[in-house]
């Protein structure tokens, strides 16, 4: 499916196409209780839900989705066990040596957002080159948020608007919501329409809080490594049988 086709929904009885979504982001939750469901250790679930990124990036793009972000570590995970943090920045260097060549054959380009590693600077020179080997590809966008926190991304940009202000580069009155959008660590992607989360679990947890003012939310019940492009094409379906108004009224209404 080319970008920007459409969806096809049976959502209140109706059968007609609607448009895709250009942006999807993705909160990859339960890795550790499928892990726990299934006896197994918690680096497991990690690695289960290595595959499931995969997966998950494949059937974007033949799915025609433009851009999918997905929020891999955030700021707060610094606060799990030493011995977890380590398994997934291990995790995380594995996908990228193993996983960088196909993604950059199959036209993926990767972008990085967040604050980067503090401490590891293999992790950040990855993903770093990561990034500049797929600069120019044309497929589908994937955004991993890593170190991220939106509530953190927010005061970033506050502050670095506040610096032009000092500086006399602007006017407090320049600052609008376009102006501080292009700001932020997502500057550039499409708006955000879509916003999934895994495991049942309905919240946003610090994640594109911004982005997602208008952007429609599906929470699943399926942990993170079951994830597949069926349950993908269930939000799909869920997004497409809404009805999208921006604050504003729906045709027909009064």
């Amino acid at each position: 499916m080319p970008a920007g086709a459409a969806i096809k929904t049976e959502a209140r009885g109706t059968a007609s196409p609607l448009p895709a979504p250009r942006h999807v982001a993705i909160i990859m939750d339960g890795n550790g209780r499928w892990a726990q469901s299934h006896g197994l250790p918690r680096f497991e679930g990690h690695r289960r839900g290595a595959e499931a990124v995969r997966r998950t990036v494949a059937a974007a793009q033949e799915l025609g989705i433009e851009a999918l972000t997905l929020y891999s570590f955030s700021s707060e995970n610094w606060s799990r066990p030493q011995k977890e943090i380590g398994e997934l920045m291990g995790l995380l260097k594995r996908f990228i040596r193993s996983d960088l060549q196909e993604l950059h054959a199959k036209n993926v380009r990767l972008r990085i957002i967040g604050e980067g590693h503090p401490t590891d600077s293999e992790v950040q020179r990855l993903l770093d080159e990561a990034q500049a080997l797929t600069r120019d590809n044309t497929g589908v966008l994937l955004t991993v948020a890593f170190n991220y926190g939106s509530r953190n991304e927010i005061v970033r940009a506050a502050q670095e608007l506040a610096r032009q202000v000092a500086a006399g580069l602007l006017k407090p009155e320049d600052i609008t919501p376009e102006r501080f959008g292009e700001t932020l660590d997502t500057a550039g992607l499409p708006p955000l329409d879509l916003m999934i989360r895994t495991s049942g679990e309905q919240r946003l947890s610090n994640f594109l809080l911004w982005q997602a003012a208008y952007a429609e939310l599906v929470f699943l019940p399926v942990y993170w490594p079951d994830f597949d492009r069926s349950w993908l094409e269930r939000a799909l379906a869920e997004f497409g049988g809404r009805d999208r108004r921006f604050g504003g009224v729906a045709p027909g209404e009064s």
